[in-house]
């Protein structure tokens, strides 16, 4: 009989290997309690962890073509990247530059932007709110005698880009440097993800090309990759969470044995294997371009309940310690509700997928 081929989902060994190097990176620079003190500075952008993962490992290339300097890879490998920055809740740009700015300027054909990229010689940040949904509308700057005038909210990493991506009203895409532009930070829920304010005043831009298919494009994959990062996220609270249950003592007895922490435990445990299935499903229909909305509207109409679900229960069942700012838990349960709301809320989603598979509501 001939071997059956394994189904499509499963990670590979090379997916596996690469898991293996960057949780051992993370491990080695981006504990828990560093990611804390971060968020109590200055600095929240953790760039010398950034600086190992682009430059030392190749990672903020990845899904530029091996021609322009990248690795070529597909966004299956990049999947399991933001799986580890998600566990990590790392303050890394690398969702914001390496994929979302990545596939606007893929769009574009912008290939000396692509190539800084993969150089790890800049970073990007495409210029639309955090919460703008694939096909939704978003802010644009005015381009009035050849400069862009205007105001642009709640953009992601702004604080760390070299160059910004501007959807203009004439319809185009335009580069900007950030040192032309002024980015204010802005209050967050998450601080391991900040966002600014970016305004323009008569500031030079380089139109790279159609903003449309550009930034569809580009919150598609930032959409569809962020259940992977959602996914860690949930996968690193369950896992906490038992561990911490099995050391924890009450009554003399392991607090985990009790039968309802246990009927707790694996229900979510069955949520995140599925959330695991979701966004498997979306990272491999965006790598193979089949049925990739559905897919990404399907991952993302779950995601977001499955990890704020996994921090809620963390935050609980780790009892008194788990609501002090030294435990790291509280990180979590932001990324998990600043994520419910990035690329489009949930509800949004459904909708979209509702469309997509004719079963719209009566």
């Amino acid at each position: 009989m001939s071997a059956q081929p394994e189904p499509a989902l499963l990670y590979s060994e090379e997916e596996e290997a690469l898991r293996a190097a960057v949780r051992d990176l993370l491990t080695d620079h981006c504990d828990p309690a560093g990611v804390i003190t971060r968020t109590e500075s200055a600095a929240l952008h953790d760039l010398p962890l950034w600086k190992s993962l682009a430059d030392s490992m190749g990672l903020a290339g990845l899904l530029i073509p091996e021609e322009l300097g990248g690795q070529g890879a597909t966004h299956r490998e990049a999947a399991v990247i933001l799986e580890e920055l998600g566990r990590a809740v790392a303050p890394v740009p690398y969702l914001t530059s390496a994929v979302v700015a990545t596939e606007a300027l893929l769009a574009c054909g912008a290939e000396d932007l692509l190539s800084e990229l993969a150089a790890a010689t800049t970073v990007a940040a495409l210029a639309v709110g955090l919460h703008v949904a694939p096909g939704g509308a978003a802010a644009e700057a005015r381009l009035e005698n050849g400069v862009l005038h205007g105001e642009l909210t709640g953009i992601a990493d702004a604080s760390a880009a070299d160059v910004l991506l501007v959807p203009a009203d004439d319809g185009g895409l335009y580069a900007v440097r950030s040192a032309d532009a002024t980015v204010t930070p802005q209050v967050s829920l998450d601080s391991t993800r900040p966002v600014a304010r970016v305004s323009l005043d008569g500031v030079p831009g380089r139109r790279l090309g159609d903003t449309g298919p550009a930034v569809r494009r580009a919150l598609r994959a930032g959409a569809g990759l962020l259940a992977s990062e959602q996914l860690g996220l949930a996968d690193w609270l369950l896992a906490e969470t038992v561990r911490y249950l099995k050391e924890r003592r009450q009554f003399n007895r392991q607090v985990g044995g009790f039968q309802a922490l246990k009927h707790r435990l694996a229900r979510l445990w069955l949520e995140v294997a599925g959330l695991r299935a979701a966004a498997r499903s979306a990272a491999d229909a965006l790598a193979t371009g089949e049925d990739t909305d559905v897919a990404v509207a399907a991952a993302q109409a779950y995601a977001a309940q499955v990890a704020v679900h996994a921090a809620e229960e963390a935050l609980q069942l780790h009892g008194g310690i788990g609501m002090t700012w030294e435990h790291p838990v509280h990180l979590y349960l932001k990324r998990a509700k600043a994520d419910a709301i990035a690329y489009g809320a949930a509800g949004t989603h459904r909708a979209v997928l509702a469309e997509l598979v004719d079963l719209r509501a009566p």
